[in-house]
């Protein structure tokens, strides 16, 4: 088969590499077939997108929002590069699932509105899916609402016209689209399970995300949560797009193999 790629952002090795590592355990997926590239360490360069089944692109501090004179010539870097991956992989409807940062990312790209308007604490919320979104074949045997993880400063207020929204929650409206038929992006965290969440709270504990004297009772949040049907879209992006196998049916729902492992 050819590989999978995930795009980093995160210059934190902890939770760059229980990313990672959450990625591998939804996607069902080796190393050797799930390649990661951190681009806060190194440019992309020029990207052959018939080399790959598909692409990632994990969460992390940047946003489109900042402002252009706060962002680090890292960040100015990284989104250069991911603005020239965009045209390629929108151009070729290719394959794509971006999370979180993957949302701001993507809807710039495309002429959405990315703002402050919508920003969520961290912690579990309950995520509904539209009539587009039940429909979708990457959403496919998820309930109609189920809770996921999130923790983000911006997100989209208004999605350009060709893009369709497939997800909300209550204090955000744009939780998933997608753009074409193969591009798609969440603001919540598919990938993430409470103990790769409490990770990432020590890792961004000064990060502007939440109060410090908060971690504690977020963690126990977490734990108490019942987040377990976001990593069957990770698998299911996967079975849908591996080049060189037959996809199997697409599971109705189920953790990552690593999520009770870890709890």
């Amino acid at each position: 088969m050819k590989p999978f790629l995930l795009l980093a952002i995160r210059a934190e090795d902890t939770a760059a590499d229980n990313e990672y590592e959450a990625f591998l355990a939804c996607a069902g997926l080796s190393e050797g077939d799930l390649r990661r590239h951190r681009l806060e360490q190194r440019a992309l360069g020029s990207l052959d997108l018939q080399d790959w089944s598909g692409i990632f692109l994990g969460g992390g501090p940047f946003n489109t929002t900042d402002p252009e004179e706060l962002k680090s010539p890292v960040q100015r870097r990284a989104e250069a590069d991911l603005r020239r991956l965009l045209d390629q992989v929108t151009g070729a409807d290719f394959p794509f699932l971006g999370a979180c940062y993957g949302t701001g990312t993507l809807g710039a790209h495309q002429g959405a509105t990315v703002d402050r308007k919508y920003a969520e604490p961290a912690g579990p919320v309950p995520v509904t899916l539209t009539r587009q979104g039940r429909q979708d074949p990457l959403l496919s045997g998820l309930p109609a609402t189920f809770d996921a993880f999130t923790g983000h400063k911006e997100a989209i207020s208004v999605l350009p016209r060709h893009a369709v929204l497939l997800a909300g929650s209550p204090a955000c409206p744009v939780q998933a689209f997608r753009v074409g038929s193969h591009v798609y992006a969440t603001q919540f965290h598919p990938e993430l399970d409470a103990a790769g969440f409490c990770i990432r709270l020590e890792a961004y504990m000064h990060a502007g995300y939440f109060e410090p004297g908060q971690a504690a009772e977020l963690k126990a949040k977490a734990y108490r949560s019942n987040v377990t049907w976001p990593p069957a879209i990770v698998h299911q992006f996967v079975q849908r797009y591996t080049r060189g196998s037959h996809p199997s049916d697409a599971p109705t729902g189920a953790t990552c193999p690593a999520q009770n492992q870890r709890r």
